[in-house]
């Protein structure tokens, strides 16, 4: 069986000897570094770093490691988080009434390439409900209206703090959350279809085929109250040509939409992502 480690993440003003102070804390109690690696960002005046070692031979109990480290983080100050590898996160896939990112998803973690529990499938239309039953994954439908969107909300809420979602994915779910939604959940990753800052808001496909383009693309990123605005994560590119139409366009969209999903959701799990600002730093 794989050993447990610790991953942190962490990020703060670039100074001397963060690595040192990082890597001291860490041989001092007994581990073994078996990850690190690290980002310098000039412009902003910021360093990040990810450090994963063992916990076999770790001489402080792993509900005492944030306490521990808390001093060290303070006197860089570090913004930081700690995570384990044997703590799954759990999602919630939020859809309306496009497949084939939901299929993919639940495709990957059923086969073990996600290392993810999918606990509720969310939508506000009742097509795919039959995709989440084939999978035994427990599916909600909360149709959305203006008038009932907050109130639904509400509702989704409840349901993430019942089966204890760490992550919500809306893969192609079509509605934009409310700031109050993201206030009080803000963990959320969304896949945009257009190489995104081109093309923001809605027809994407349809606003690339009318500007005649050489190359369309797909945007997997955080979502905050500024619409498709969020930190990116991962991106991708296709070819298209003058002979595509817009339906080619989407149809080669999906592809593009389900494998960069997936590498977002992924590296979100695996502990890859930092968020500072407005950005990410993916250790891949």
């Amino acid at each position: 069986m794989e050993s447990v480690r610790a991953i942190l993440l962490g990020s703060c003003r670039d100074q001397k000897g963060v690595v040192a102070s990082l890597s001291r804390f860490i041989y001092e109690h007994n581990g073994n570094i078996t990850d690190a690696d690290q980002h310098r960002d000039p412009e902003a005046d910021i360093f990040c770093t990810r450090l994963a070692w063992d916990l076999d031979g770790f001489r402080l109990p792993r509900d005492q490691i944030s306490q521990e480290f808390a001093a060290t983080a303070l006197k860089l100050g570090l913004t930081w988080d700690l995570h384990f590898t044997d703590q799954r996160p759990k999602l919630s896939i939020w859809v309306s009434k496009q497949d084939h990112c939901l299929l993919d998803l639940l495709g990957r973690q059923r086969s073990g390439d996600l290392r993810a529990e999918v606990g509720l499938v969310i939508s506000n239309h009742a097509d795919l409900a039959s995709i989440a039953d084939q999978f035994q994954v427990p599916f909600v439908h909360l149709p959305i209206t203006p008038e009932t969107r907050l109130e639904q909300e509400k509702k989704a809420l409840a349901l993430l703090r019942q089966y204890k979602v760490n992550l919500v994915v809306l893969a192609k779910y079509m509605q934009v959350l409310s700031p109050g939604f993201l206030k009080v959940f803000p963990h959320v990753i969304n896949i945009h279809h257009s190489f995104l800052p081109a093309f923001p808001g809605a027809g994407p496909y349809h606003q690339a085929f009318n500007r005649g383009v050489k190359i369309i693309g797909a945007t997997a990123h955080y979502v905050t109250q500024d619409l498709d605005e969020g930190p990116i994560i991962e991106q991708d590119v296709g070819r298209v040509s003058h002979r595509d139409t817009v339906k080619d366009l989407v149809r080669k969209g999906k592809d593009l939409e389900k494998i960069v999903l997936a590498r977002a959701v992924y590296q979100h799990v695996e502990r890859r992502v930092l968020v500072y600002g407005n950005k990410t730093v993916v250790f891949d």
